[in-house]
């Protein structure tokens, strides 16, 4: 346990909270074992994915996508990833591509979302992509989500404990995303919320809950939609 505090202890925007933390709970991602069988896990549903899914489905989506609007097809943006390095996260592209254009949350009615994009977001394909950040290694199939880095910033701020986090790989989808935690962030309520069901993935880690965390996922697209917009 006092090796992975000491390692832990460099990485930028760690503190006292990581190690209280660690210290209390038992938290299975940070076990050399786990990470490997867990990277075994993300890499074959990875593979499985491209060649019997992404191989016919993104072709379509690109298709859509630049029928309605120019730009790229692919939007890329600059993440926290796992000890806080920074990696350009992958998207299809769902707003009127604006080169110059500043960082901001997207909100319901949003004008700069397209007709395809609105789709896309409500399913959650736009996050697709992604799956090339998991084979990378930046990303895994299930972990605490992602967020721009001004967000990032501005929470660690504000939320004790809210680093913590990210001592594992971000995912494509979350506990906090199964349990319809998903979309804009309203309020404190909201990413407290998150940040409580993401440690909780963190201690309580297994390839079980990972199942259960993509079957309820589906679930919460297919039952319960309101907040992806």
């Amino acid at each position: 346990m006092s090796t992975i505090i000491s390692k832990y202890k460099n990485i930028p925007g760690f503190s006292a909270e990581a190690e209280f933390i660690i210290n209390r709970y038992s938290t299975n991602l940070l076990d050399s074992s786990q990470i490997g069988t867990k990277r075994i896990f993300d890499v074959v549903f990875s593979i499985f994915f491209i060649l019997f899914i992404a191989v016919w489905l993104f072709p379509l989506i690109a298709l859509a996508i630049r029928m309605e609007s120019k730009g790229p097809v692919i939007f890329k943006q600059m993440r926290h990833g796992k000890n806080n390095v920074p990696f350009f996260c992958y998207k299809f592209r769902s707003m009127k591509f604006s080169p110059n254009g500043h960082f901001k949350q997207a909100s319901k009615n949003d004008p700069r979302i397209t007709r395809v994009g609105l789709f896309l977001r409500k399913t959650s394909i736009d996050e697709l992509p992604q799956i090339i950040n998991v084979l990378m290694g930046q990303m895994s199939i299930v972990g605490p989500r992602p967020h721009a880095i001004t967000m990032n910033k501005e929470f660690a701020d504000k939320i004790q404990y809210f680093m913590c986090r990210h001592m594992v790989k971000p995912g494509i989808t979350g506990l906090a995303q199964a349990k319809g935690f998903r979309g804009e962030i309203m309020d404190e309520f909201d990413i407290n919320t998150r940040l409580k069901y993401d440690l909780f993935y963190i201690k309580n880690w297994s390839v079980f809950l990972d199942f259960k965390v993509m079957f309820l996922t589906v679930k919460c697209l297919l039952a319960n939609n309101d907040n992806a917009y």
